[in-house]
């Protein structure tokens, strides 16, 4: 007679009873035998009012020992059929802590003879009491019955908008009206959390309406909708970017996220003694204070431009700017263009450039990791981002939470084959690339797009096109450092002279603490210190490790400020758990942060 195995489903229900009943009784270091020699516990806020990490049993016991006094968790259970494959047993999850509830996602393994987790996430979405007011307790809106000086919906709307700054104060104040801010108020908003949303701006979409003409966004669809309104399923899967403007200002009326166009703050001091912000701003003209509890800095991971400072600049009769401000190829027909970068926007500059006729040149100061779009779409997100991917059950919240269920300690060891099958199937084009003289890399381990992303957040191009030019010779290619300008050209530090008329520079941004110094002051952008990176210890991200993107979504090193942004997907998943981290701070319910980041880089 044959052994019987165990099912996945007995598999889970039994690692889950065992974890309970440790941590119902205390014992952390029997939940800590519970996970494998190597294995990683991912936590959003559920345990630890954090955002982080901790690595193997000695990780879990420190998580726990810290955590499980004041969490109460309790009541996991899987919330649908587990599956095998490998010897891992995938396991989605829910459980509930004194405050809220929570979900997650757990891989199970077999270590001498035992199940244990060999990767754990752990994600609060919602706080007990201040649910959203979402389906079955979405609000009524009509009040039926005669009411004597009834308030419509409009004249709330009105006065909400007016008294901010007079007879009310926001508890948050979000600097930033892009898809981060946009995101984020309407979290806060369906939370009940008084808020208001600022930008310079003159319409809610304009940070994308004021980019260069070609601009699309390089990723998918179903990897870019905004929280609980998704965009509608005819939607195109590369929106240009007057298209998504046009969203984000729909979207914001929609929400009812309270926002301030044409405003910008000038100034901010927080104050220990009041716990509170004074934050100076001037709308359409206007100065006004506000006196915010928290104070979000939603202004873009890519948001401060690094603009070269170098010789001659003052002297180039051209004309000169970061491809941040770049108005589109209209005007350069004809004329010679420099373009100093080998990223997305020098690529994109690049090629629209060439389709109005201009004389192109690109400069390429380091090696460049470049993926079509089409395969990256294929192999690097279509198991998750993709029509497919819905096809088969995988929604964008699922398909979110999958990605965060991966360890960043351990992510590039699943990049590494998608990558190394990209390169595969288009070895064609890399070599036509290489012939032409670009300089290639797939990042310092061969992991590709999204850790250079996550590690430093430049360093490379989703290729829709504009790199055919390159390889073609269309687009001319040079190598080096500028060393100087001179009236009429660009010259490099090996004396090569290249004449324009214009030139772009698409040299990135810096770090988001750079707003904090410039809005705050610089001993403020010191304590809080570099925003971004993992501490990978590989090229642009410094170690030591960090474990999490560095001051994003969770608590800083300076009390009451935060860090909010990304790309679409991660505004999206990561504006629930600063939403919540806000909300429970403004409900009064304790919230002990284990694990608060040090700081190691200033900028």
């Amino acid at each position: 007679m044959e052994p019987q195995t165990t099912g996945p489903q007995q598999v889970a229900d039994d690692w889950f009873a065992a974890f309970e009943s440790a941590l119902t009784a205390g014992d952390v270091d029997a939940a800590a035998d519970l996970f494998a020699t190597e294995s990683y516990w991912r936590d959003l806020i559920a345990f630890s009012w954090n955002i982080t990490t901790v690595e193997h049993p000695d990780g879990v016991r420190d998580l726990l020992e810290h955590t499980l006094g004041h969490t109460g968790p309790h009541g996991f259970a899987t919330s649908e059929p587990p599956a095998e494959e490998g010897g891992v047993t995938t396991a989605w999850f829910t459980f509930e802590t004194e405050v809220g509830r929570g979900q997650g996602l757990a891989r199970l393994i077999e270590e001498d003879g035992r199940t244990k987790a060999w990767t754990f996430l752990t994600t609060l979405y919602e706080l007990k009491g201040h649910e959203e007011p979402r389906r079955d307790r979405r609000p009524m809106g009509a009040e039926h019955g005669a009411t004597k000086d009834r308030v419509t919906w409009l004249e709330r709307r009105r006065a909400e908008d007016e008294g901010f700054g007079t007879t009310t104060q926001p508890y948050v104040l979000v600097v930033g009206g892009g898809q981060g801010g946009i995101a984020l108020g309407a979290r806060l908003r369906q939370l009940g959390v008084p808020s208001l949303v600022v930008d310079k701006h003159a319409r809610p979409g304009d940070q994308w309406r004021g980019r260069y003409k070609s601009l699309c966004l390089h990723d998918p669809v179903w990897y870019d909708h905004l929280p609980y309104l998704k965009f509608p399923d005819n939607w195109p899967v590369f929106a240009p970017k007057d298209k998504i403007g046009d969203w984000l200002e729909s979207y914001t009326k929609v929400m009812e996220v309270p926002y301030w166009s044409s405003t910008t703050a000038t100034s901010a001091q927080y104050s220990a003694e009041t716990g509170e912000w004074t934050v100076e701003v001037e709308r359409d003209g206007t100065p006004l204070t506000l006196r915010p509890t928290h104070l979000v800095l939603a202004t873009g991971m890519s948001g401060k431009p690094n603009v070269p400072v170098l010789p001659g600049q003052d002297v180039f009769r051209g004309e000169q700017h970061h491809s941040s401000a770049h108005p589109g190829p209209d005007a350069y027909s004809g004329k010679k263009c420099v373009v100093v970068g080998s990223n997305n926007s020098a690529f994109d500059i690049c090629g629209a450039l060439w389709e109005h006729g201009a004389d192109v040149t690109m400069v390429q100061r380091s090696s460049t990791h470049i993926v079509k779009s089409d395969t990256l779409m294929e192999v690097g997100l279509g198991d998750l981002y993709s029509e497919r991917a819905v096809a088969a059950g995988v929604t964008t919240e699922k398909a979110d939470l999958i990605f965060a269920s991966l360890p960043y300690r351990i992510m590039h060891t699943f990049q590494i084959p998608l990558y190394d099958k990209m390169r595969e199937i288009d070895a064609d084009f890399y070599r036509r690339l290489e012939q032409a003289g670009f300089q290639l890399d797939f990042g310092d381990d061969d992991s590709g797009l999204f850790m250079k992303y996550l590690r430093r957040g430049s360093g490379y191009y989703i290729d829709v096109g504009a790199a055919d030019l390159v390889a073609d010779g269309q687009v001319k290619l040079v190598q080096g450092q500028v060393d100087h300008l001179t009236e009429g050209s660009v010259v490099l530090a090996d004396g090569t002279e290249l004449e324009a008329d214009l030139v772009v520079y698409a040299t990135g941004y810096g770090s988001m603490n750079g707003w904090a110094a410039d809005l705050i002051s610089q001993e403020v952008a010191d304590t809080v210190g570099k925003v971004w990176g993992l501490g990978s210890d590989t090229t642009k991200d410094p170690g030591p490790w960090e474990g999490e993107q560095r001051n994003m979504w969770k608590p800083t090193q300076q009390e009451a400020l935060w860090f909010h942004g990304g790309n679409l997907h991660q505004s999206r998943h990561y504006s629930l758990y600063l939403a919540l981290q806000l909300k429970a701070r403004h409900e009064g319910i304790d919230t002990p942060v284990y694990n608060l980041a040090p700081v190691h880089h200033l900028s």
